[in-house]
């Protein structure tokens, strides 16, 4: 009696080690352990754990494992281009694991974000954003005439931009270029817009990398800086990748390179 109690105790115990296999490819097993790993893996990317995921896991597990098994029995994985590009995979799994597991020791926190946002804003203080009509043509001339043509007010800046601008954006909406900080644009059409007042226009057409421009300030105004909820995912990302680069370039320097 005490026999048979040692023996339904010992298949008590058992019987999680064995319902662990969950389906065998030719002799070799798949775990629940393996599947609740692929499924959390799939979970943490956004897809909710349901039967039916499970289902579609496990069925994908078979499938992947009895193509493997032919790839290995084909010897295709000790295939040199494979082998070098199964390497590279895992250098690159490897790699993002760490720089997960950086970030998660060194969060961004709140007050970093807080911190950069506060910097930025004050960089931007002061800053001048303009609403901007232009005119793009090739040639010099043509510019120069356009811009008498408009001063003596034989035509509007409307009408030339739409007749003449070779810019296909703005030309067809009047040379309107709408509002945005001089950082919008080339040096050179950036210095001329901030040499000008509400309302002017360029006495001369200024010339760039894309032709000859006939610009005009239609207003202009103090740049409103977005409040910090609006930006703090991108300031946070930001932060997240600068932190990174220099964990990175502490390791490099760190290693012995030769």
């Amino acid at each position: 009696m005490k026999r048979l109690a040692v023996f339904a105790a010992a298949c008590v115990i058992a019987v999680p080690a064995y319902a662990q296999t969950i389906a065998s490819v030719n002799g070799q097993a798949i775990t629940q352990a393996k599947l609740d790993q692929f499924v959390a893996l799939l979970v943490s990317q956004g897809a909710q754990d349901t039967p039916e995921l499970r289902t579609q896991v496990k069925q994908e597990m078979v499938n992947r494992l009895v193509a493997v098994q032919a790839a290995e029995k084909a010897g295709i994985d000790k295939q040199p281009a494979v082998t070098q590009e199964v390497e590279l995979a895992r250098q690159g799994i490897l790699v993002r694991a760490l720089m997960a597991d950086y970030l998660k020791k060194n969060p961004v926190t709140d007050a970093k974000i807080q911190a950069e946002y506060d910097k930025i804003k004050a960089e931007q203080s002061g800053k001048q954003e303009y609403k901007l009509r232009h005119i793009l043509v090739k040639d010099q001339k043509a510019a120069e005439d356009l811009t008498a043509a408009i001063k003596s007010k034989k035509v509007t800046f409307d009408a030339a931009a739409k007749k003449d601008s070779i810019d296909p954006g703005s030309g067809k909406n009047g040379g309107d270029l709408g509002w945005g900080p001089t950082s919008n644009y080339v040096p050179e059409f950036a210095q001329a817009v901030e040499g000008l007042k509400k309302g002017e226009m360029t006495s001369k057409p200024v010339q760039t990398q894309f032709g000859w421009h006939i610009i005009q300030v239609e207003d202009s105004r103090a740049i409103k800086f977005p409040e910090l909820s609006e930006v703090k995912p991108q300031i946070e990302e930001m932060l997240r990748q600068q932190q990174l680069a220099e964990y990175q370039q502490g390791l490099i320097k760190s290693a012995t390179i030769k």
